[in-house]
């Protein structure tokens, strides 16, 4: 009898050794959760009969730290909550592990090749259908100008020019002239001047020339209070006729905000809408699970939001590799949601988490596993000596 409960002893330890040697052979895996070995006694009716692995369990709902790897499509949850991924059998499961990338077809995927699950575009500010996340990788088309915001102080200090009428290719005919970048429907670049002529103590005008065009005889017209405060604007808008193609449109300049102070005469804004076509150039992850795209015209939209769920019991969760889990009736069905919303956790972009194997304790665990490993040893060996005793005795 002895020897079958020394045995068992010993083939119970060397089962929590491979718990311990995996925990510390993946002290540094990503997302990895560490294991741990539970005894129960063994009963051969009322009498004990040695020991078993009753059970192994992850702690799951430990953390490990956050390790800063500085790339865009990384990204780590600081809190409760998995990342979401479909593997190629449709099987949907739950990992810690955010190193994201986009497959040859834009979809964006994770390290192990499984296609992520998100959100589309959010519109009127409500999230999009939840599924496979496309990255467009295309090209955006371009948008037309329709608007200038342009912030300054036009001087109280400048004089009424005395060369009239206004006249661009003379520089004594106006006080200043600056330029403002538009585009038209088809993404061509334009230049608007505006050229600003002092009229009397509390008036402005602004002459508009289209790429050097001659500017037109009727001014924008900028009038301030005695504060120097604007007061009114009338005129303040640019026709862009349709040539090569593109459609024709109109340019609003705004000018709230300008000021008529004395000293220098400055630009603080100077800021117009529209954008040529881009090309996209790569993406990147928000702190909210956002997926910027980044384009080469210096734009960017959100394409998608990373899903995130959560379990009423993440611990009975069905591990189906050291870093990757399922659902089943135990852990309750997931909870899908942004993160940060709800009881999802937020993410620390441009970083991964890491292990929570405490090396430490693991190294205590194997001294600990060592002597109990010699003391069943011990009994048989002592066991051995008792039979020969006997044996001799007879």
């Amino acid at each position: 009898m002895s020897f079958d409960i020394a045995l068992s002893g010993i083939q119970a330890i060397n089962e929590q050794l491979n718990t311990v040697s995996n925990n510390i052979a993946n002290a540094a895996t990503y997302g990895f959760k560490g294991s741990r070995a539970n005894f129960a006694s063994v009963m051969a009716g009322s009498r004990p009969n040695g020991v078993e692995i009753g059970s192994v369990t992850q702690n799951i709902s430990t953390n490990g730290s956050t390790q800063t790897t500085g790339r865009g499509l990384d990204a780590a949850i600081d809190g409760r909550g998995f990342f979401v991924s479909v593997n190629a059998q449709g099987t949907t499961q739950y990992s810690r592990v955010g190193i994201f990338s986009t497959d040859s077809t834009g979809m964006l995927i994770d390290s192990n090749g499984n296609k992520v699950q998100g959100y589309g575009p959010s519109k009127n500010g409500t999230l999009g259908a939840m599924g496979d996340v496309q990255i467009p990788t295309g090209q955006i088309p371009a948008v037309a100008t329709t608007g200038i915001a342009y912030t300054g102080n036009l001087s109280a200090d400048w004089t009424v020019p005395t060369v009239t009428p206004f006249d661009p290719t003379k520089n004594t005919s106006y006080n200043m002239v600056k330029q403002s970048i538009v585009y038209d429907s088809l993404g061509t670049q334009h230049t608007l001047s505006q050229y600003f002529v002092k009229k009397d103590a509390n008036t402005v005008n602004a002459f508009y020339s289209l790429d050097g065009a001659t500017p037109g005889t009727t001014p924008a017209v900028l009038t301030f209070d005695a504060t120097g405060a604007l007061k009114t604007t009338t005129g303040n808008s640019v026709a862009i006729t349709a040539a090569g193609g593109a459609a024709a449109g109109n340019v609003t300049i705004d000018y709230t905000g300008t000021t008529r102070f004395a000293g220098e005469a400055t630009t603080t804004t100077n800021r117009s809408n529209g954008y040529a076509s881009g090309t996209f150039v790569g993406v990147e992850m928000a702190a909210d699970g956002s997926l910027v795209a980044k384009y080469s015209n210096d734009q960017s939209q959100v394409v998608g939001t990373v899903a995130v769920a959560t379990f009423a019991n993440e611990g009975a969760l069905s591990s189906i590799s050291d870093t990757s889990w399922v659902a089943n009736a135990d852990s309750g069905a997931a909870l899908y949601s942004s993160p940060g919303v709800g009881l999802a956790g937020k993410l620390a972009t441009g970083a991964l988490e890491g292990s929570n194997v405490d090396i430490t304790s693991e190294l205590v665990g194997l001294m600990t596993s060592q002597r109990n490993y010699q003391a069943n040893s011990k009994v048989l060996t002592t066991e051995n000596q008792m039979m020969q005793a006997l044996m001799q005795a007879l």
